[in-house]
């Protein structure tokens, strides 16, 4: 097993998965600001889960006793559209789960198991957060202001809506 291959690949999932915390939580801050609680909380719950999958390749990286590279694979892009945040989040998630599927297959390649498993892990979270950001699109597209509008009034926390599903 060539270790530096895996930890190439495991510090370019690191770099996804930071710049996938700082665009979610951004967009988190400002559809709370606009009072769209239950979307800000899916994004805010997603940016947990994957600063969890950054721990996750941190500790296999420094198994293969590579250095951990914390550098955001992008900037955060302002936007301020709930539509348009959603079809950000869904190109992201498509995109991550498209390069995790490469990765372990060339993980494999180089007889890393581990860090295949990894991956392949990741790929059904990102997988599930494509759906979660998707069926929300889907909803805003069909019901335009009105769904939006909706998150707005009597519900909080914990109360149902996109948020607590999933």
């Amino acid at each position: 097993m060539d270790k530096t291959k895996s930890i190439e690949l495991l510090n370019t999932a690191v770099a996804d998965e930071l710049y996938a915390v700082h665009q979610y939580m951004y967009f988190h801050f400002h559809l709370d600001d606009l009072g769209y609680g239950p979307l800000a909380l899916l994004f805010k719950r997603t940016a947990i889960e994957e600063m969890m999958h950054i721990e996750l390749l941190a500790e296999r990286i420094l198994f293969l006793k590579g250095d951990v590279e914390l550098v955001p694979g992008a900037e955060v892009q302002k936007i301020h559209d709930a539509e348009k945040m959603l079809i950000k989040a869904v190109e992201m998630e498509q995109q991550s789960a498209a390069d995790y599927n490469k990765a372990a297959l060339a993980c494999a390649a180089n007889a890393d198991s581990a860090s295949k498993q990894i991956f392949e892990g990741l790929v059904g979270d990102e997988e599930r957060h494509f759906d979660q950001y998707d069926k929300q699109l889907d909803n805003v597209k069909r019901f335009g202001a009105s769904y939006l509008a909706l998150q707005s009034f009597g519900r909080g926390e914990g109360e149902g809506g996109p948020a607590s599903a999933g």
